[in-house]
């Protein structure tokens, strides 16, 4: 008869992670670790990199960097006080070409950095000693692979296109030249347990009538009987050969939802062996699809049968030089793209994969997660069989790792090799070749069935670059500098990327990281995004906008007000992205979800991110917040048909509102105004006509022009008819965003509410992008518009996060719109 020990447990690694050290050597001068010592390098970090020991060393400077990638990087510890025996190390992630060795033996070869490896060892228990030897990434880059069929000036050296690792560091203008090096992921060290539950896989889908179905699977020592337990349900599972599987079927389980349409709801997985519970994680419930439409032009999600307006940014990296993998990296960010409303994040083909800990915060935050594979740009050696089998380990592993994870719903074949070709003239059957045809998507049909694939990004239109079909990278507003129009006139269907801007960040975060005169300063042009031997960069981009959306000489102007230029730089980004999302969002569009070029900035200053290199939110990533909301008001001129207002409710929820419209003349003076109230169905749209408000024919849009203008801003507000509150709000200006710029008269005073602070903000007439400096403390909302009428109450959070509990000190906040001549002091 078997009996159970002490109890069942999972098996539980343990990091290898004291007394590491890196030496740096030429390449290839040692084959083996036996002439280094253990005095030799300097102190590293495991987990860790080469630039993070450096750094930490104050021998690398990240807003400066020196090449990585020309030496071996050897990275030395002692393996203490471990009994002699077997033992199984693993090694999640070894950028990129290594060596591992364990007592000057050499027990691994590892050629890629996305490849997951676990090697059975003996132990000798006297100080095992272990060595892992990150060689010098730069000769093998120039090995000899077949000709391109074409290239790109993106990603330098080509070479690259033959070794499986990041292009982060390998793109000139687009982030800081920080190649890659050293034991970036986790090392641990199993020991035999007798009572273990290893190598655990959950898989959870949802049927149609919602019915969920658990199926896992693990490897246990035990031959006790072991039931599975989840959301009230009970099955027996089967053990046979020290594996353990069952499926439950769960009639009505609660389903996990993206945040902005409802709970992401999360179950327990756990199972029963003799009396002891054990958790072996946690899972949700949904399902995915794409509507392609009847004419198959469309690209819109649904998840759980629900239509999904797919709105966020796209992921770089938690730190550039330190490529961390853990929760605490993680959380800041991915917190702050939850609070703007996000409910999708795109980890693009050039950056790298992320860790569980990544989509486990998705999971629970209720962001979907669209995961590139790390392909990018080149033609690469699909017909290298090392390559391809490289590649098929990388995402079969990332698959498993992720099989738990309701978060992840979108598999992409890679970012713009299908555009790269095209663009350059080549046919579809040069560039749609069996890598991202029939390789990919036969491993996500056969492991991940529940995931949407996508050959390429973008694809799908008469050329995979057109927006009007499948998925598109729009950058006609922004970098092509389309006028805002063209958010419609492109008729974009999904687009993956879009509205990237050189996002100037906050003061603060400029006179403490970036202290120099803006524009012309090259320290200044170093922090700002280009692409590589364009005669233009992305500050050109938004320069463009500001002229046309406040009619002003942007080259004059920072060269005679350089403040003023800086804060209408900061205010016009966020207009183009409010503007651009309304036409997307509204009644009748085609659009299924865009994602911003980019969530946050590798380096501080004036980058692509929505959120700066510190973690603060910059002046845009408050627009795209406003521009996100799940119950939503919007305004849109159509020109001689008026001005509509479209109503939209992503929640599950009815809600009753009033909205409220008014047009105003020099600001302040009411004249034509309107209310309507209504319950905003769950998961809806509609469309009012200003008019139908107003009661009569007023020329809202100053199409007809039969007079002299009669108002220059109209203001719609959404208000919940249960709490007064307002929901959300809109603008519109007949006359263009100048004409509306008055000299507010603001006033403001800093009040105690449940659990902190707020300020509460009045004008006497409209002001335009309203900012708030409150050191220590972040605005609930900045840089918006506000009309004459109640105060608006803004929430001061303490910033940083970490000091909350210690900021007791009252706020002091310094509050002024453009346009007023004097800022308020509170």
């Amino acid at each position: 008869m078997t009996s159970l020990p002490a109890c069942l447990r999972l098996v539980d690694p343990r990091p290898v992670t004291q007394g590491w050290r890196l030496v740096l050597t030429a390449p290839g001068l040692h084959t083996e670790p036996s002439g280094l010592t253990d005095d030799d390098g300097i102190p590293a970090l495991v987990p860790g990199t080469v630039a993070e020991a450096l750094e930490a060393a104050g021998l690398f400077d990240r807003t400066a960097p020196h090449p990585l990638n020309g030496q071996d990087a050897w990275f030395l510890t002692v393996l203490e006080d471990e009994r002699p025996g077997e033992a199984l190390l693993r090694f999640e992630g070894l950028a990129t070409i290594a060596d591992v060795f364990l007592n000057g033996e050499k027990i691994l070869s590892s050629q890629s950095m996305f490849t997951r490896h676990a090697v059975s060892v003996r132990l000798t228990g006297d100080k095992d000693r272990l060595a892992i030897c990150c060689r010098a990434l730069l000769p093998h880059l120039s090995r000899k692979l077949k000709r391109a069929r074409w290239r790109t000036k993106m990603i330098v050296p080509a070479g690259l296109r033959g070794v499986r690792t990041t292009t982060l560091g390998y793109m000139p203008g687009w982030c800081p030249e920080i190649q890659a090096a050293g034991p970036y992921r986790p090392v641990t060290l199993e020991r035999p347990q007798e009572t273990a539950v290893g190598a655990v896989n959950i898989a959870a889908a949802l049927d149609a009538d919602g019915t969920g179905h658990l199926t896992v699977r693990f490897e246990t020592t035990t031959t006790l009987p072991i039931r599975l337990c989840c959301a009230g349900h009970v099955t027996d599972m089967s053990v046979e050969d020290g594996h353990a599987e069952a499926t439950l079927v769960l009639p009505g389980i609660a389903p996990w939802w993206p945040r902005s349409h409802g709970e992401p709801r999360l179950h327990d997985v756990e199972i029963l062996v003799n009396g002891d519970r054990i958790a072996l994680g946690r899972t949700g419930f949904r399902r995915t699809e794409i509507d392609r439409g009847a004419d198959g032009t469309h690209f819109a999600l649904k998840v759980n049968g629900v239509d999904v307006f797919c709105r966020g940014a796209v992921w770089t990296n938690a730190d550039i030089a330190r490529l961390p993998g853990d929760r605490t990296a993680y959380a800041p960010w991915l917190h702050l793209a939850a609070e703007a409303n996000m409910n999708m994040i795109r980890i693009g083909g050039t950056m790298t994969y992320e860790t569980q800990a990544f989509f486990a915060l998705c999971d629970e935050l209720g962001l979907m997660v669209w995961q590139d594979v790390m392909l990018a740009n080149f033609d690469y050696p699909a017909e290298d069989e090392v390559f391809a089998e490289a590649l098929r380990e990388e995402v079969e592993t990332l698959l498993q790792m992720t099989r738990a994870s309701p978060s992840l719903v979108i598999v992409c074949g890679g970012s713009e090799m299908y555009q790269q070709a095209a663009m350059m003239g080549l046919a579809e059957r040069v560039w749609a070749g069996p890598l991202t045809e029939t390789l990919l998507p036969g491993i996500v049909a056969d492991l991940r069935p529940d995931l949407v694939y996508v050959p390429n990004s973008p694809f799908g239109g008469a050329q995979p670059f057109s927006p009007n079909a499948g998925v598109g990278h729009y950058y006609g507003v922004g970098a092509y500098e389309r006028p805002l129009e063209d958010a419609r006139r492109a008729d974009v269907r999904f687009a993956a990327e879009c509205l990237a801007f050189s996002n100037v960040p906050e003061q603060a975060t400029l006179d403490t990281h970036l202290p120099v005169a803006p524009v012309h300063d090259p320290r200044w042009k170093a922090r700002v995004p280009r692409d590589r031997d364009a005669s233009w960069d992305f500050e050109d981009t938004r320069d463009h906008y500001l002229g046309l959306l406040y009619g002003l000489d942007p080259a004059r102007l920072r060269r005679e007000d350089p403040a003023r230029y800086l804060d209408l730089s900061r205010a016009v980004t966020g207009e183009v992205v409010e503007a651009t999302f309304s036409e997307w969002r509204r009644t009748g569009s085609g659009c299924g979800g865009a994602l911003v070029w980019t969530l946050q900035d590798l380096l501080a200053g004036a980058g692509w991110g929505l959120v700066d290199a510190t973690g603060l939110p910059k002046p845009v990533w408050h627009a795209a917040r406003r521009a996100f909301r799940p119950v939503q008001v919007l305004l849109l001129d159509e020109g001689t048909n008026g001005l509509d207002v479209h109503l939209v409710n992503d929640t599950a929820d009815a809600v009753p509102v009033r909205l409220e419209l008014t047009c105003l003349r020099a600001g302040r003076q009411p004249v034509v105004s309107g209310r309507h109230e209504t319950v905003l169905a769950p998961r809806s749209k509609r469309r009012l006509a200003a008019t139908d408000l107003f009661g009569a024919f007023y020329d809202t849009t100053y199409a007809f022009r039969f007079a002299g203008p009669q108002h220059d801003v109209t203001e719609a507000r959404l208000v919940s008819s249960e709490t007064n509150m307002v929901i959300a709000d809109a603008f519109h200006f007949p006359l263009g965003r100048r004409a509306a710029i008055h000299d507010a008269t603001l006033t403001a005073a800093v009040v105690d509410i449940a659990g902190g602070f707020a300020v509460d903000i009045a004008t006497d007439r409209f002001a335009q992008s309203i900012h708030i400096v409150c050191p220590g403390f972040l605005p609930s909302d900045n840089w918006f518009h506000l009309a004459p009428g109640p105060a608006r109450r803004i929430g001061l959070m303490p910033w940083p996060v970490a000091n909350a509990e210690a900021t007791s000190t009252r706020p002091g906040c310094e509050i002024t719109a453009i346009g007023s001549a004097f800022p308020v002091h509170v």
